[in-house]
Parts: C-alpha cells; structure tokens; sequence
C-alpha cells in the first residue's frame, strides 16, 4: 500500500480523528479568542469616539459661531501667518507669538462674559490686539471710531496695561442699535444683543478702573458736533472702524490727521477685505496725498500707519 492510500484509508481517519479534532478546536478558541478581543477593541474605539464627541462639543460651545456669527476656532495655518506678520511689524517675534496668543484668550473671555460679540474674524482681532502695543505709541490716549459692543477697547484696555501702560480711552459710535454699514441690511446682531451704550459700559467694566472711566461720544465720526466734543486731545491710538465706505474712510483718515499725536498709531480695520473694497481705495489715496502717516504694513485685515 502506497502512502497517500495509507493516509485514506478508514483505518488511518480513525487513527487521525483525534488529531483533527484537537486542532479544530485550538483554531476554534483562537478564533473566538481572537473575535472577543476584536469586539473589546471596537467597544474601546467607540468609547473613545463617544468620548471625544463629547468633549469637541464643549469646546465648540465655548469658541463655534454660535452666538457671535463667526468661529473662534484656529487653524495653524492662518494662526503662523498672522504671528509672521505681527513679527514684521513689531520686529520681535518672540513678543509677537506671546501677544498674539495674549490676545486670543482675552478675546475669549471677553466674549464669555461680556455682552455681544467683538465684531471681525480671529486672526484680525487678535492682530490689533496684539500689535498695538508692540508698536509704542507716543501716548496712552486712545480713540475708537466704531465700537459695537465696545469688547474690543476692553481687550485693547487690558493689552495695553500688560505692557506696562495706562491707557484712557475715548469712543465714537452711533449705537443705532444695529452694526450700521452703507449697503448692509440692518439685522438683528448674531449675539442677540442689542447695540447701545449700556452694553458697551457694561463691557468696558470687564477692563477695571480704566474701562469705567472710558470716554463714550455718542453720534457718528463725521458729524462736527461729535468731532468737536472728543478734539480735545492728541491720540496715541487711532482705530478707525467706522463707515467702512471709501468716503466714509476718506473723512476719518482726514480727522485723523488732526488729532493725531505725532509718533501715533492709526489702524484701519478690514483693510483689504473684498467685501469692503473702498476701504483700501481711501487709504490709497490718501497716502498719495499730503499726509503725516506712512504705511506700516498689515497684520491680518488692518493696516497700521505711524503719524510723523
């Protein structure tokens, strides 16, 4: 009998049955064991999914549009940009990465605690809140021209005395009750707060003693009366957020240059923003014109000039 009729015949199966049948039966429980520890594993990866759902929910809370229209989210990209560009202006990137992040967990708090919202993206509000005092300006006076809910001059309070200063700031807003624009429809804010004075103060106190005795011109930045009641001083800082229309911008940089300290610091928000295109064109043409200011560079959507 040959080999391979050994291994077949009726004789050989009894004998190798028992074999057999012990071998299914280790692959048998190595399979078993090896679906239980798949099932554990996929039960760990669920909770962990669970887990992390959970807590990306908090953190959405805390920073998505939800109640301010715009995510305070961050990316690395737009973040490494903007600290590159605060750099440029300040000369010192080591100031400029520390302010910046300074800057983005006031904005934080700020919109925590305060009423409203400060209005603009994260990268442009943490850009002037970071640079303008790395840029040291001549003097601590400070002019606002546009405030909303008045967070950003609160924020701007507090990066100021981290740096040393004693800020004293004055504000020119309408508080129409809306974010009043040329061309924009007038809606309810996204925070559901309306816009008026009594907001603004109650975030100007968020910044202490100098948030409460902040200056609050109501009435817009081209009415004469409105000029004449806040001209009596020259600015250190100058942040122009108003009418974001090219005249509109014209008129501010013209006032600007009256009331500016020399050595001040004038921002124009949402410089270079497409949706706000006459904003570039004023200051364009205003530099090509007799001025005091020279163009310092931008950080974000603001320009920065130094007065002479």
């Amino acid at each position: 009998m040959n080999s391979s009729s050994l291994l077949t015949s009726s004789a050989s199966r009894r004998l190798l049955r028992p074999i057999a049948d012990l071998i299914d039966q280790r692959i048998e429980r190595r399979i078993r064991s090896s679906a239980a520890r798949d099932a554990a594993e996929r039960e760990k990866l669920r909770d962990a999914v669970e887990s992390m759902k959970r807590r990306q929910l908090t953190v959405d809370l805390l920073l998505d549009e939800r109640g301010r229209g715009l995510s305070r989210i961050v990316s690395p990209g737009p973040l490494n940009r903007l600290q590159s560009e605060v750099a440029e202006l300040a000369g010192n990137k080591e100031a400029a990465v520390r302010n910046v992040a300074t800057a983005f967990r006031l904005l934080v708090a700020l919109e925590s605690l305060g009423v409203g919202r400060i209005a603009g993206g994260t990268m442009n509000i943490c850009g002037k809140l970071g640079t303008i005092p790395l840029l040291d300006p001549p003097n601590d006076e400070i002019l606002e021209i546009g405030t909303l809910y008045g967070m950003f001059s609160a924020g701007l309070i507090r990066m100021m005395e981290r740096d040393g200063r004693s800020p004293s700031v004055t504000i020119v807003d309408p508080f129409a009750g809306v974010q009043v624009q040329p061309g924009n429809p007038e809606r309810p804010d996204p925070s559901g707060a309306p816009v008026d004075e009594r907001a603004v103060r109650t975030n100007l106190a968020l910044a202490g003693p100098a948030g409460v005795a902040a200056r609050i011109q109501r009435g817009y930045s081209e009415d004469p009366g409105t000029r004449a009641a806040v001209s009596d001083r020259r600015y250190g800082v100058i942040v122009v957020d108003g009418d974001h229309s090219a005249e509109g911008v014209a008129k501010d940089l013209a006032w600007a240059e009256e009331i500016a300290a020399p050595g001040a610091i004038i921002v124009l928000d949402d410089f270079g923003d497409p949706k706000w295109p006459g904003i570039k064109e004023a200051l364009d043409k205003h530099l090509t014109g007799d001025t005091r200011f020279t163009y310092l560079g931008k950080a974000s959507l603001s320009a920065f000039l130094r007065a002479s």
